[in-house]
This record gives C-alpha cells, structure tokens and sequence, in this order.
C-alpha cells in the first residue's frame, strides 16, 4: 500500500495536466470581465485517440486493480485467522462437561460469551462473513451442547429451558424454578380446615366454577364431620375403625367421616395453575399473623400468602379445667381433651388398655361419650365415671325434670354418674389419677377426659384488627357474616346478630354448614344476611335423641308436652326414614309450610311428673311469652315447623295449639 501510495505522489502532476479539471483558470481574464462565470476550458481532443489521455487511464486502471487485489489477499488472511480464533472459543465450551447443581441455579447455567476478535491491521470483515460465522456459532453451541449433554436432566422436578437471544449470537439456556409447595397468592383463602372453611368453598366454586379455593388448616387431615367422632364410630363393629374412619349409621348404611375423597382437591402447588380452579388443602400450617390492609397472611413457617376474599373459621380449642393444668406433666399426659380426629384415636386405643375412665362434663360430648364408653364398658370390664356439677345430665339445657330422666338413662347405659359433683384437685399417685372433689370425695381412675365446653379461636383478631365480642367470645360479624370488606368469619368462631334472637354465638354442625355457605355465596358477591336458625342434636345411643333449635336454655320457663313413644320414634329410626345420620342435612324450609294439624292431637298442657315416661314430646322455650326456643324429644323430621314458629316470633296464648302442629300423637 505504501509503495502504491508513493508512485501516485510522483505521477499526480503529470496526470492532472492531462485532465481539463486539473488545469488552472485564467486569472487575467475572469478579472477583465464585469462578474460573468468564465467557461471553462475543455480539451478539444477526442478521448481514446490522444497518447496522453491513453496514458492517464492506465495508470489510473493499474492503481484499482493493483489495490483490489491487495485487499482480497489481505481479507483471506483474516478469514482465515478469525475463524482459527473462533474454533479455540468454542473448544472449551464443548469439552467442559455440565453439573446437575448448575441446573437448578437461578442464573443461566449454559451460557457461551463471544469475545470479540481485536484486529490490529486491516478493514474489519463483510457483514456476509461475520454473518456466517455468526450463524455457524449458534448452531455449534446449540447443538453440540445439547448433544453431549442431555442425559444430565434426570430430576424429578420440572424443569423448563427459556432461550434469550445474545448481541454477540450466543445462546443462552434458563432454568425455571420447580412449583412452590404453598402458593403465595390465593383468590379466596379460607382459614381452618373444618365443616364450616368446607361448605364456603362448595358454595363458592358453585357460585364461581373458575375459582381457585385454598384452605389452610393445622390438622393433617383433610376436612371432615365431627359429630360422628362422639356418635356412630364408637358404635362401629369394625375393628380397623381407627384406620378406615368409616361407620354404619343408625339406618344401617355405611359412610366415611370426611366430606370428599383425596381425589376431590388440587395441591396446593397445582392451585395457582390448573385450568378449571379447583380446591386445595394446605394441612399441619397455621395462620399467625393477618395483615388486613396488605391483603395477606403469615403462616407458622414464616412464608406468606396473598388474597383477595377471606374467611376465618378458626372454630375453637376445647377447654381444661385449672385444677388438671395445675396437676404437672403426669395428669396431663393422661388428660384427653376431646375435638379431632387424633383425639378418638386415642381415647378407642386407650378404652382398651386402661381399667378406669373418667369424664368430666355433663353437657353434650360429656353424655354422648359416657354413653359410647358405657356401652363399651358391659362388654368388657372397663369402669366408666361421668362428674359434672350440675344436677342431671345436659343440666344447663333441659328442664330438671327430663334432666334427670336423662341422667337415670345414661346410668342404664352402664356409667357411674356422679352429679352436683366439683373438681378439686387432681394427683398422679402409684400409677393412677386421684380426683379429689369438693364434697371430700376421692374417685381413683386411670384416664381423665375432659369435656366442659370450647374457646373460640380468636388470635388473629388483635393482628387483623377485628372485633371480638367481649360477652359470648368470637369474632364480631355483621348480619352478612363480615368482618371487614373482604373478610368474613363462619362456624364457632363467629359471633352473629340474629334478628329475632340477638347476638349469639352457635357451636354447632349445623350452624357451621349453613354460616359457611352463606359467607361463601357473600365472599362472591350474593349480600345475603344471615337469618337461619340453626339447629343442632345429640343421640345418647340410638333409641334416644332429640333435636333443639334457637335458645334453650334451662334457666328459662318450659313448657312440655309428652306422648307415649313408638317403634318409630328413635334416632335409628329417623335416619332410616331421612337416609341420613347427621339429620340436618335432610332439611328444607319448604316442609313448614305443607303441615297441618292432626286431628289426633289431643295435647295437654299438664306438668309432667317425676318418673313418668318420656317417650316423646315437644318442650317450649319461652321468653316474654314468646317462643325463642324448642326441643323435639324423640321427635324428628319436624325441624321446619319450629325454625318457623321461632322465625314467627308471635306471643302465643294457647301453646296446645302450637304443640299440635308437630303431630305428636300421630301413630
């Protein structure tokens, strides 16, 4: 190039002397004229026929061609030179073999960078060839990579390969994470995993097929019916009964404690992605912190979850007695404090293993599990004890007369009731419990169950700033069942305004399934309040039951009327007719409306009598002269017709009137 540069300064003068361009104007004769453009001075001889134009243009032409040939000599050698570069690039990358932690990593874990090629001479390549190279580039690191090394993914997790493009061509491979275990984000996130967080999630995929429904709960099971657990599954002649969780009901057909199969629910980790929504379980998590204006909760692990609708069905934790807290690790280990499902489990292994039990309580669960255990105990030699400090069982509930007839049954039953009796202390000594009651009497057992009533789960009230009623515990609710404007509260844990009753708070099946429907249709936009009147009942066996809605309370004046039972007139009987144990299930508040009064009822309003047989009737509940309450004694299948009369909320001046409609007499 520089001896090229060199003959062109040498023959530069004589070239432009050829050239019309090159000549210089004549100065004398632009300054003779008045401003007009001089013409310009052209050669007059013909191109091609003059020896010194010939002369120019081969000089001319040789420069070109010469320098052509330099150029294409010198980019061969950089072709050349580039792409020996490049294969020593692409060597290591091929060679150097993947890790399986390199996989998993967040940052890419296949990425080739292209160090670009510093020339010290010369133009840089044609796009054609650096466009070439390129292409052969990404196709080496694609396909080699790729080809060696795919037996390498053999993790069970998903794994998916996202390609970015690279400005120097390079290819680059992302691995994505694996499906978090628990979702951070939930459309509606329900809180508890009982009866309640259950029938809001059906009632809100029923609403809303598309929803996603997650409900967290503490237990490891998923949700299920607890009535059973003090009813039916003590009654069961399976002997895997612990393991199966399967009972016969009272008419004879068989059914499984929980609600849905396994099959019914999406994982958690699947939530967020399946087409159709779905519901998921999130078990053994509790919820401890709830941060209402972020729309989020904290779980016990630390993780958090977002939404946008809530419901709280925390339920309740059953209560202890002071004196059993107090007694030391050893009276504790032997305390059952019966709710779930680990709970009968337990206490059916422990029934079998210990010569004594004792109950303490004599509500409800106390008379419904001394009547299981009791049945239990004359087959076996097994001692069963039931303490409480009211005179008669389900004292706070019936009236002292039906109290007591109560009471004469569960001793039938085989237990040793021991009424007007209160706990005083509690001693482990030689292997056995001493309880040492008030009176000064000492009753030596070898296992405690403790059945005196249940605390609303109410923790997250002080972090998510809701209202707890300082009278009957719970969470304070509106007549839609709200907390706050995308917060509802269900089940145990909600304490309600009924607008016949006043607030109240209800601790039963019942109220759990029909409280939970309702705030799932409102969680979904329904603005439905709550005026159901919630039902509940207990089976002492399967030849006495009853059913009792709105207030019943013992302190209140009764009104009963009683009739001669019959084969019929059974808690066997009545599940028989409806096909269902848990009786609340068959109801409708059509039936109200279609019964009219026999013309059997001959109903008296007399006071009924000690020791007289209670086979079936109908016991008022009056306040003010209204009905506000009403128990079905071995009466069943006419639930609609008291919710209606307590709905009605009228004074009645001839309650033999009103005892007519419920059929009493009929055969």
């Amino acid at each position: 190039m520089l001896k090229c540069r060199a003959s062109w300064q040498k023959l530069a003068p004589l070239a432009r002397s050829f050239t019309p361009w090159g000549r210089k104007p004549n100065v004398s004769k632009f300054k003779d004229s008045w401003g007009g453009v001089p013409t310009a001075q052209m050669s007059s001889n013909i191109p091609g026929r003059s020896s010194e134009n010939m002369i120019y243009y081969l000089l001319v032409g040789g420069t070109f061609v010469g320098s052509g040939i330099y150029v294409y000599r010198h980019l061969q050698e950089d072709k050349a030179r580039f792409n020996e570069r490049m294969a020593l690039v692409l060597k290591p990358v091929n060679e150097k073999p993947f890790t399986d932690s390199s996989i998993y990593d967040k940052s890419p874990v296949a990425k080739t960078e292209v160090s670009p090629v510093v020339e010290e001479q010369g133009p840089k390549p044609p796009e054609e060839s650096a466009g070439a190279v390129t292409e052969e580039l990404q196709k080496v690191s694609t396909e080699e990579a790729f080809k060696e090394h795919t037996e390498i993914t053999t993790s069970s997790e998903p794994v998916s390969v996202e390609k970015n493009q690279q400005p120097e061509g390079a290819q680059e491979m992302t691995v994505v994470q694996a499906r978090p275990e628990i979702p951070p984000h939930a459309p509606y996130l329900l809180i508890g995993g009982g009866t309640a967080s259950f029938a809001a999630a059906r009632s809100i995929r029923a609403r809303d097929p598309g929803a996603r429904v997650l409900i967290v709960t503490e237990e490891a099971d998923l949700p299920y019916m607890r009535p059973p657990l003090s009813k039916e599954l003590w009654f069961s002649d399976d002997p895997n009964v612990k393991e199966t969780l399967r009972f016969k009901q009272w008419n004879g057909k068989e059914r499984s404690i929980y609600f849905q199969p396994l099959s019914f629910y999406v994982s958690p980790q699947d939530l967020p992605y399946v087409e159709n929504g779905g519901v998921a379980v999130l078990n053994g998590r509790k919820v401890v912190h709830m941060d209402a204006r972020g729309n989020k909760v904290r779980l016990d692990d630390g993780s958090e979850i977002s939404y946008e609708k809530c419901l709280v069905a925390t339920g309740g934790t059953p209560r202890n007695l002071p004196s059993i807290e107090r007694a030391g690790e050893e009276v504790n280990k032997r305390t059952t404090l019966f709710r779930k499902i680990e709970d009968f489990k337990s206490l059916e292994t422990i029934s079998r293993d210990v010569k004594s039990i004792t109950i303490i309580g004599g509500g409800f669960l106390g008379s419904e599990l001394a009547c299981a255990l009791g049945r239990r105990a004359q087959e076996t030699s097994l001692e069963v004890n039931q303490i409480f400090p009211e005179m008669g069982n389900m004292g706070k509930i019936l009236p002292e007369y039906l109290s007591n007839w109560t009471t004469e049954k569960v001793k039938k039953e085989g237990v040793n009731v021991m009424p007007d009796s209160v706990v005083k202390s509690v001693n482990y000594e030689n292997g056995r419990l001493s309880i040492k009651l008030k009176d000064g009497r000492m009753v030596k057992t070898d296992h405690i169950v403790a059945a005196v009533g249940l605390e609303p789960n109410v923790e997250l009230a002080k972090s998510g700033g809701l209202e707890v009623d300082s009278d009957f515990g719970g969470f304070r609710v509106n007549s839609e069942l709200q907390a706050r404007s995308n917060i509802w509260v269900a089940g145990d844990a909600a304490c309600f305004y009924d607008i016949k009753l006043g607030r109240r708070r209800v601790e039963h099946h019942d109220h759990a399934v029909v409280s939970g429907r309702l705030a799932g249709e409102n969680m979904t936009g329904a603005n439905k309040p709550y005026w159901h009147q919630s039902m509940f009942w207990s089976d002492l066996g399967p030849y006495v039951g009853y059913e009792a809605i709105g207030i019943v309370d013992s302190s209140l004046p009764t009104v009963g009327v009683f009739a001669k039972a019959t084969a019929k007139d059974t808690p066997k009987a009545a599940t028989e007719e409806s096909g269902t144990g848990i009786r609340s299930e068959s109801e409708t508040e059509a039936t109200a409306s279609g019964v009219g009064i026999s013309t059997k009822a001959v109903s008296t309003l007399n006071t009924p009598q000690q020791g007289d047989d209670y086979g079936k009737g109908v016991i008022f509940y009056l306040r003010d002269k209204v009905i506000v309450g009403v128990i079905l004694w071995n009466v069943f299948n006419r639930m609609p017709i008291a919710r209606k009369i307590i709905k009605d909320g009228e004074e009645h001046a001839d309650l033999n009137e009103v005892a007519k409609l419920f059929n009493i007499h009929d055969d």
